[in-house]
């Protein structure tokens, strides 16, 4: 079992039991209908499933004090009316005679999950809790939350298993403050939280939920804080923010474990957060996480409250950790003006203490938050006739978009590979399938004589495996696919490959060609392939289409290089397949190889032909193919930053595409 699911059906007990609009949101059936779907999809039979315990009051004590967790001990023999009455010394806070045994165990199955995932039990997991916990303080519960489940597993990890750099990635929708307290002044600690903030006017209205608070102390710029200052953001606006701010900022961090504040309240038709980004996003989200920390991720239930979009989410949030393809991302991938200028102000904010950050212009500019929000309506209070009514509408909504998603089944096959030159030396994941099948010898044959470099008998023998396994992506049998041809032939079979694939009836197709392998001169500028070409004489983009540059020489010039000009263009093109061509001379180490596979991966719904020449080690052979069937790529090793030409070089493709690439831009037009 590679992904745990941690629960535990008595956090259903606490509810609500006086009339209050404002709490009444937090209800248990947000876990019976999650945890209902994950059974409906087959999901949860796939996960190895751990009953969630009680945390101990000491460990509640590394991160509340005596005082409180004795106060939320005495809930237990309160009345109805003296739980009302405590209940309003908080903000947004309910409680009930089981509240502190459904908070222990919410917090209990958070240690759980990272003691499974440290100990290699297993490789990540989900925490399905309630009460959630991110607002919650030292000494106060606060937004339905009674005990700071992530930071406590955060503090475990530190003090019981000995990690000095934890990533923290909050996506709820509301600012989880209480995380941001326990860890501003704590250097070991990152963390990221984006938040409905709308100029300092949605709750809990705090200016330190800003751009310009980014820590305490030797804490300084391990705090980000990325404010949405308006409704309606969607999949591009989520995903930028990671290319352009969380993932530059966690590869230098390069945490050993990353915990997930998994909210959904972020998600489309959610009340609360009034956002657009759908389901199949926050697979995205979660892949790309996974590259981080040797794929050792922990999501912990937070917010979510509209329960079909709740349970899609949470879905779809399980799959990713499973190792499934992510599904496409439905709609344009163009962030809005108000999400690049959050961007833009949180690069500003925090160039001074990141290098990654430092490859491009990050002159201040004015925080989003200083603008007047003069004329913008209040939120409607949870609970009340306006919070309903947009429910409503948001179930209506949702309802073609669920349909659109059930429509992309993952394929039987998740990853097939032909590499018969290399293969008594693999060490492979027990379910990739050995591919021993070609492509009907006529067809193959026919499009061999297109080069000459594809006379040879093993030539033709490799390329009739390749056009086999491309068919097999296209119709969706397999995934992603590996495969090996003679160096000599290496050109002309990607050449083969990209006309084949467009016959087949691809669309859009990514081709990312590293190495000796030039693009054919007479192929069709016509927008259905995009043609990355990398080891170039000098960085150009030729077109829109073909983008050629150089390879970058550090590990931080790799990472700029992948993070935004590779990924952003792949969310740009949205490929039905994507070509990832490692030729002769093409000059990646192992790690990085994988890396481009593993992120290349998550764009494109897991639908990657690797091609490699046959002189290739087994080990890279091996490393590929395990990321592309889900695993995470090995570690780049220490951060170092981008040299002067690869900045040069990135900052010159990325003015000449970003007019055209949307997903290039990190500041709102002027």
């Amino acid at each position: 079992m590679r992904t745990a699911l941690v629960y535990h059906e008595d956090m259903m007990a606490t509810r609500l039991l006086w009339d209050d609009p404002e709490c009444e949101i937090e209800c248990p059936e947000r876990l019976t209908t999650a945890l209902g779907r994950l059974q409906q999809r087959g999901l949860e039979q796939r996960c190895l499933r751990l009953t969630a315990r009680e945390a101990s009051e000491t460990e509640l004590g590394l991160v509340h004090s005596p005082e409180y967790v004795a106060l939320l001990r005495g809930t237990q023999a309160l009345s109805t009316e003296e739980l009302q009455a405590l209940s309003g010394q908080f903000d947004a806070v309910y409680f009930h005679p089981s509240t502190f045994h459904c908070a222990r165990l919410a917090a209990g199955a958070g240690l759980q999950l990272v003691d499974a995932v440290l100990t290699g039990a297993v490789h990540n997991g989900l925490a399905l809790v309630r009460p959630p916990g991110h607002h919650s303080q030292r000494a106060a519960a606060n937004g339905f939350c009674m005990f700071n489940n992530v930071a406590i597993a955060a503090k475990h990890a530190q003090q019981e298993h000995g990690l000095h750099r934890i990533l923290i990635v909050d996506w709820d929708i509301h600012h989880g403050q209480g995380i941001q307290y326990i860890f501003e002044d704590d250097p070991s600690v990152l963390y990221f939280s984006w938040h409905r903030y709308e100029h300092g006017r949605f709750w809990p209205y705090l200016p330190e939920s800003d751009a310009d608070a980014v820590g305490q102390g030797r804490g300084r710029g391990f705090t980000v804080n990325l404010p949405w200052n308006q409704v309606g953001m969607g999949n591009a606006d989520y995903v930028a923010a990671f290319l352009h701010v969380l993932l530059p900022l966690a590869f230098e961090f390069d945490p050993e474990l990353v915990l997930v504040s998994a909210g959904f309240d972020s998600a489309i038709g959610d009340p609360e957060g009034q956002m657009q980004a759908t389901p199949e996003c926050f697979a995205h989200l979660t892949q790309l996480l996974q590259v981080l920390a040797g794929g050792r991720v922990c999501a912990m239930l937070e917010g979510g409250y509209h329960l079909e979009s709740l349970s899609e989410s949470v879905c779809m949030t399980v799959q990713a950790l499973l190792g499934d393809p992510a599904p496409p991302l439905p709609g344009p991938m163009v962030p809005v003006h108000s999400a690049l200028e959050s961007i833009r102000s949180v690069r500003a904010a925090h160039a001074p203490h990141w290098m990654s950050l430092q490859q491009q212009d990050s002159a201040p500019v004015l925080s989003p938050s200083t603008c007047s929000p003069e004329g913008r309506a209040s939120p409607p209070l949870p609970g009340g006739p306006e919070f309903k009514a947009a429910a409503a509408q948001a179930t209506v909504a949702l309802s073609p978009l669920l349909d659109q998603l059930h429509l992309c089944p993952t394929p039987p096959v998740r990853t097939a590979v032909a590499l018969t030159p290399l293969d008594t030396a693999l060490v492979l994941p027990p379910d990739v399938l050995h591919q021993e099948a070609s492509s009907p010898k006529e067809e193959t044959q026919a499009w061999a004589r297109l080069h000459k470099a594809l006379a040879k008998d093993e030539a033709v023998t490799a390329l009739g495996e390749i056009l086999c396994l491309l068919d097999g992506i296209l119709d969706g049998q397999v995934s992603s696919g590996l495969a090996a041809t003679p160096a000599p032939a290496a050109a002309a079979a990607v050449d083969v490959a990209t006309r084949h694939g467009l016959s087949r009836g691809a669309q859009r197709l990514l081709c990312v060609a590293v190495g000796q392998l030039d693009r054919p001169s007479d192929l069709a500028d016509d927008g259905r392939t995009l043609w990355l070409s990398i080891r170039g004489k000098e960085a150009a983009a030729l077109s829109m289409f073909h983008v050629s540059m150089p390879l970058p020489g550090t590990i931080g010039g790799f990472l700029n290089f992948a993070l935004a000009l590779v990924l952003p263009l792949a969310y740009g093109f949205q490929p039905d397949v994507v070509l990832l061509a490692l030729g002769p001379a093409h000059g990646l180490w192992d790690s990085q190889a994988a890396l481009l596979a593993a992120l290349l991966r998550v764009p494109a719904g897991g639908r990657v032909l690797a091609l490699l020449v046959e002189e290739s080690t087994p080990q890279l052979a091996g490393v590929l193919a395990r990321v592309l069937h889900g695993e995470a790529p090995p570690s780049l090793g220490p951060f170092c930053v981008a040299s002067p030409g690869d900045k040069q070089a990135l900052m010159h493709l990325r003015r000449q595409l970003e007019s055209q690439w949307k997903m290039l831009q990190v500041a709102a037009p002027a």
